[in-house]
């Protein structure tokens, strides 16, 4: 061992007896040794001293393999860092940013991101096939201006459990040409529901590859409703607007009570909300309208699903709310793969969740260089991969 002050390091020399025999690392033949590499490793510190390992590594001249370097029991193939420290590496990258793993742990950002790739390597690698009974896909924001990755999302287990199985570039109907390739037909068979929204892109591509698709497609209900919050908010601006000519400024500071949902509104607002929403306004019935048509997904029956809607899309289409007509007319177009809900209660609330998470590691991270480093992150983060270096 050597302590080098000046450096802040301390430096572990690992010898070998020189009566030991080698093997070639790939068909374990032994042999004797063709010549030595010089090779130096990070391991964890020593009182605040960086500790690295040197060992002149020996090499062997194989038959088939040709020149090859024995491996080190503390280190992976071709690492630059022991096992233990890679460990340590990937608990710190779990719980900051890359940019302040590299100020904790005083390595490079390159050396960071090296070991987050890696580790995602290894995840994917060794990752054994899941059931895929219950997907859902959803997109994710990469940069501005819609520049997208698509996300599949394996709802088996659900909540904590829910796991991106596939991160696909763009957001159309190849983006998921990768997933589907790398599944079996046995396991596209295996699929049972996958939760989308109404984009087109996404659901010809299930069409395209999933038996029986059509009996499978569910049209997630947080999206649906986004839609009826739209329309609700639109029926309130032009409302609006109409009062202020006239004088009347009741639906100013209004506009976030009537994206809520009943039971959802902050208390202190209740009490106002209640005497705009009993003003007989145009935007009160499409709250109205809104609200019940969340009733739909409680239904088990797809019958009485069935009449639900149809009382509801007549309420919707008499309104006289342009607006909520419109949406209406879509749900109606798309009613068959709505009711599939009742089926198959899925929707893409674990992508949603999973989505959350991802946006506060683009936040962490102040954004990223480039699709690769995204796609890894979400992988690290979001993958529920086997991340860290095998024991020897």
């Amino acid at each position: 061992m050597e302590l080098k002050i000046k450096e802040q390091e301390v430096e572990v020399v690992v010898a070998y007896d020189p009566a030991t025999t080698w093997a070639c690392p790939e068909c374990r033949q032994a042999m004797g040794i063709h010549d030595h590499v010089e090779r130096r490793w990070r391991h964890l510190d020593s009182c605040q001293f960086k500790t690295m390992v040197r060992a002149r590594v020996p090499r062997v001249r194989c038959a088939e393999h040709g020149v090859v370097t024995v491996r080190v029991p503390w280190a992976e193939e071709r690492g630059r860092f022991t096992r233990l420290f890679e460990r340590l590496a990937i608990d710190v990258l779990k719980e900051c940013s890359v940019s302040g793993a590299c100020e904790l742990l005083r390595i490079s950002w390159d050396e960071a991101q090296g070991i987050l790739e890696r580790a995602v390597a290894r995840g994917l690698a060794r990752k054994k096939e899941q059931p895929l009974r219950c997907l859902a896909i959803d997109e994710k924001s990469f940069r501005k201006r819609h520049d997208y990755v698509t996300l599949v999302v394996n709802l088996e287990g659900a909540g904590e459990s829910a796991t991106v199985e596939y991160v696909g570039e763009g957001r159309d109907e190849q983006s998921l040409e990768g997933f589907w390739r790398g599944l079996t037909e046995s396991r596209r068979a295996q699929i049972e529901a996958v939760a989308v929204d109404l984009w087109q892109g996404y659901q010809n591509s299930v069409r395209a590859h999933l038996p029986a698709a059509e009996q499978k497609i569910v049209h997630d209900r947080f999206h649906l409703m986004r839609h009826m919050v739209v329309a609700v908010d639109k029926v309130r601006k032009q409302e609006h607007r109409e009062l202020l000519r006239e004088g009347f400024d009741l639906l100013s500071g209004t506009k976030y009570w009537w994206l809520h949902g009943r039971e959802s509104l902050p208390p202190q607002h209740r009490a106002e909300f209640a005497i705009v929403k009993g003003a007989n306004l145009k935007v009160g019935r499409a709250w109205s309208i809104k609200e019940t048509l969340r009733q739909l997904w409680d239904y088990r029956d797809l019958g009485a699903a069935e009449k639900f809607f149809g009382r509801w899309y007549g309420w919707a289409i008499r309104s006289r709310l342009e607006p909520v007509k419109k949406v209406a007319r879509l749900f109606k177009r798309h009613l068959k793969n709505i009711l599939t809900f009742v089926r198959h209660p899925i929707t893409t609330a674990a992508a949603e969740g999973l989505n959350g998470k991802i946006q506060e590691v683009k936040k962490r991270a102040y954004g990223f260089r480039n699709r690769a480093h995204f796609r890894t992150a979400i992988y690290f983060h979001c993958g529920g991969l086997d991340l860290y270096p095998a024991a020897q």
